[in-house]
Parts: structure tokens; sequence; C-alpha cells
């Protein structure tokens, strides 16, 4: 051990992190498939009285006497997530989320992203990272976990409701774990977005036989094996969020859903497994927003959660992905069972990946050494 006070880290650009492999989708799978298993086991923390909340947010009043001060517009988001992972990571970290959906206006992504791991013992940075391609990488891994473990083995449509960033890496997700694919069914809201899609389709995955752009949700779900919603919206009204009707849904068929989405009576049925990335992000959500939650927050598994606290679900209906991995609960049982997965992101999934990637770029000497100090002048 050195009795060195000397820190550095490492930066790492976007380019850095490509050449650090965060694009490499079948390793980030796997990578959150072991994270699962240490949520399962509770190796791990996140912010929040019961350590499972998503991160902490700064919120702006709709009218402030102050005229710089950010308008709560559509996806306005400044927000810390925090989270610590055990197991072989036994890492820190926190992403910095800022996002608001007037970028596209500048030519920016609507999320702008940093990431800083830390050392879990003494909390110092390892390194700092450009982390939008480490969070879309990571939210789509987790849609082909659940794919993994509940899709139909033989499934061959992808439904695809959001051509964009977090649509990309759901497919290249789904497409990691069921090589079978090859049929995608798209809806998008604009011509440049859809062409875009098409492209990378036709350039990453050879093996799509047919891209279909469909004009209505029905047909997004209707006859395929794996749907997914990654749209982004307005929030606050549940009837305005994209909905997924029981009767469009083939028996089989595995829904991931990481963004807006409302379901009608028939797929609120005990008999369509509903299946949480962890249930207690849910609990915490539900903790720390009015009631209804959903209207504030429009991942599915907050409808799950108001519908726990009116009674219309039993707590031992929802399922937990992690302990499905960790194989003390069933995977799909039969090729007729609908199941449908709430995706919320969570910041533990930023610290597994991004800890994977920090010793790739160790082990390559890829990034710039920073050095924070050689003695803290404070100490």
């Amino acid at each position: 051990m050195s009795d060195s006070t000397r820190i550095d880290f490492i930066y790492l650009s976007e380019q850095d992190m490509i050449r650090a492999g965060v694009t490499d989708m079948a390793a980030c799978v796997d990578t959150m498939e072991e994270m699962f298993g240490l949520l399962y086991h509770g190796d791990y923390r996140m912010a929040g009285a019961n350590n499972d909340s998503h991160g902490a947010m700064v919120t702006f009043p709709e009218n402030s006497p102050f005229p710089a001060m950010p308008k709560p517009t559509a996806d306005r988001r400044m927000m810390a997530m925090p989270a610590y992972l055990g197991g072989n990571f036994c890492t820190a970290g926190v992403k910095w989320y800022g996002s608001n959906i007037a970028n596209r206006e500048k030519g920016l992504p609507r999320s702008i992203l940093m990431f800083t791991l830390n050392d879990a013992d003494t909390g110092a940075p390892l390194a700092h990272m450009s982390a939008n391609l480490l969070s879309a990488y990571r939210t789509g891994a987790v849609p082909g976990v659940g794919a993994r473990h509940l899709a139909r083995k033989d499934s061959r449509v992808i439904g695809l409701l959001g051509p964009g960033v977090m649509g990309k890496t759901a497919v290249a997700a789904f497409i990691a774990v069921c090589p079978q694919i090859d049929t995608i069914k798209v809806k998008g809201r604009g011509q440049r977005s859809l062409d875009n899609f098409l492209t990378w389709v036709q350039e990453t995955y050879p093996q799509i036989k047919q891209v279909k752009i469909v004009d209505s949700l029905e047909e997004v779900v209707r006859g395929s094996d794996i749907v997914t919603y990654c749209s982004s919206g307005e929030v606050g009204d549940p009837a305005t969020y994209p909905i997924v009707k029981r009767e469009w849904v083939k028996a089989g068929a595995f829904l991931a859903m990481p963004a807006l989405c409302s379901i009608d009576a028939g797929m609120e049925q005990a008999d369509v497994r509903k299946v949480l990335d962890n249930t207690g992000l849910y609990h915490a959500w539900f903790d720390e927003v009015p009631k209804p939650a959903h209207r504030t927050i429009p991942i599915i598994g907050v409808r799950f959660m108001d519908m726990l606290d009116a009674g219309q679900l039993q707590a031992e209906q929802l399922e937990d992905i992690g302990k499905i991995v960790a194989g003390e609960a069933p995977g799909r049982q039969n090729d007729e069972e609908i199941i449908i997965m709430s995706v919320g992101g969570m910041p533990v999934e930023d610290v597994a990946w991004g800890t994977v990637l920090y010793r790739k770029a160790i082990e390559q000497g890829i990034g710039v050494k920073l050095n924070l100090w050689e003695s803290p002048v404070l100490s």
C-alpha cells in the first residue's frame, strides 16, 4: 500500500468511451444481468430512505420572479443519480443528468450526461466520463436482459415505437439475445428519424430482412413477438401516454417499456405477468410524488404502484427481474403467456457499465490522466 496522498483520475471523452467498448451491447447485457443479481441479493445502495431512489432532481416553477431561471418545459431535468454497487464492481458513482427537449432546436441531444466513478472506500475520483452513450447502452441492455429470460426463444418480430437513441439500443439488445429476429415494425414522429433508423439497421444488422414503417400503435403491437415503447413526450395526463390494448397483443409476446406507457383493462388482468426491474425503485418513486403517481412518472411500473395502492393489484402479482435472473423465480414458463416488463432506469446500471469501461480504459491506456492534487491543502 502506498502512503502517497496524490490522487489522479482519468477523463474519458465520448470517443474514448467508444474505444473502451461502450457500444458493445452483448457485453453490456451481460453486465446488466450480473448487476441485477447483486440487486436481488441486496449488495447495492442508491439514494433515498429505502436506498432505492432514482435520484434527486431540481424542479422549476411555472412562474418565477427571476427571468433567467429555466422554465419547467418538457423533459426539463437537472438531476443527480448516485449509487454504490458491490460484487465484482465494488465502486460508487453519480450521473449528472441535464435534459431539455428544446435542445434539439440547437442541434444537441435532449439529454447531456456526465458520470463520475469513485473509489467506494475513499470516495476519490477514478474517472469522469462522457455518459450519453453509457446511459443509452445500459438503458437498452436492460430490456435485453428481460428478453433473455422472458421473450420466446424463437422471437422474430420487434414492434418499436420511437426510433431514436433509446429505440436503437433496445433493438440492439433484443438482437443480441434473440438471434432469430429478422423483422422490425417501427412508428416514429418524423421522416428524418425514421430514415436515420433505417440506415442504422441496414448498416448494423444485415440479418434484418424487413423494416416496416407503420402508422399506428396497433400496428406496432399486433403480431409482434417483442414490443417496446421508447418515445418521449409530455407528462401529466396518462390518457395521452401511448397505450397497449390487450386485443392487439399476440399470445406469447414480451413487452419491455422504458418510456411513457399506459395499458387498458385487459392488460391489467392477472394473467398478464407484470415484471419490474427493481421493485424498491417503484416504491421509492411512489413515496416521492403526488398520487396518482403515474401522472408524474409515466413509466408503466408506476401505474402498477397506483393499482396496488387502489387494491386493484396484489403485491405478489408484481415480479422482480433480479429474482428471475438469480434463478429464484421462473422466467418464461410457456409459449403463450404475455409478459410486460417496466424499465425505470437506475444509477447502479451506470456504475456497473461505467466500472467495466473504466477498467478497460486503464488496461488499454485510453483517456486523459488528470491530477486532483499531489497533496491536499486541507486535510
